[in-house]
């Protein structure tokens, strides 16, 4: 090695030292560090007339309200509160996110949540379809792997008691983000993701299960836990605990929705 050049380390002939200034382009090989990334200037979008508030849920007890609650503390009363929206600018790589993808789709968001370290948006269902094909195949986005889908329910929150979480990462960028729509109990309808991230196939199959949200253009939407004639989806807050006793040497314990409050 000659003198004053500094030996390169295994893998260091892949990074890149030019940032990614082209949209158009397909990330170049090797593209791996977020520190390689460009600071976007985009037009900041005008934001949207925020809804009104959504009261905050309360919790009961330890557990939650018709739990038989066996801690001795079933009087607490606790308030829930939602995380605050967050406006522009966020910090960090979350603006070059934000104003990317409002620049590729029009009017993606319903708010966006800043909470805990996590950037999440909030998208309208409608708009579902749209805003992960951006999030995937834009060069500046790049967010390749649909890592999980999951479902909430809020019975308290009218008109969205159903809510479906993604967990995005892009290994381009080496970034995580998280998305959000809604739907409301009476019409528990979602566009499906599969045909853009084909690995949310049984992710999907199990939201449906335990919430019964229906996922539109879903290739086999049947149950995955559950029997196929289980009547009902278990983990929707107005399921009935129900169960049976478990027996052990000497005792039983009781199922759960027959264990006394105190």
């Amino acid at each position: 090695m000659s003198e004053g050049k500094a030996e390169k380390l295994p893998g260091e002939e892949k990074t890149v030292s030019e940032k990614v200034t082209d949209p158009e382009s397909a990330p170049k090989a090797g593209l791996e560090r977020e520190d390689a990334q460009p600071d976007l200037v985009q037009p900041e979008p005008v934001p949207a007339v925020p809804d009104e508030p959504t009261p905050a849920p309360t919790r009961q007890g330890m557990w939650s309200r018709g739990t038989g609650d066996t801690s001795g503390y079933s009087r607490i009363v606790r308030t829930i509160p939602w995380p605050a929206p967050a406006e522009p600018p966020f910090g960090s790589w979350f603006d070059d996110v934000y104003h990317r993808l409002a620049t590729l789709v029009t009017d993606p968001f319903v708010k966006v949540v800043v909470h805990r370290g996590e950037l999440t948006f909030q998208v309208p269902r409608e708009k579902l379809t749209e805003v992960m094909q951006a999030l995937r195949d834009d060069a500046l986005l790049r967010f390749e792997f649909c890592a999980s889908v999951s479902g909430v329910n809020y019975p308290d929150d009218a008109g969205a008691e159903l809510h479906v979480v993604y967990h995005l990462q892009s290994m381009t960028h080496n970034r995580r983000l998280r998305v959000e729509t809604t739907c409301p109990d009476a019409d528990p309808h979602v566009p499906s993701v599969v045909p853009t991230y084909p690995a949310a196939d049984w992710h999907e199959r199990e939201t449906w299960d335990m919430y019964g949200i229906i996922f539109d253009g879903h290739p086999h939407l049947t149950r995955i836990l559950m029997p196929d004639d289980w009547v009902g989806h278990p983990q929707r807050k107005d399921y009935p605990l129900g169960g049976i006793p478990i027996e052990y040497k000497g005792t039983t314990v009781p199922p759960v929705d027959t264990r006394r409050n105190y």
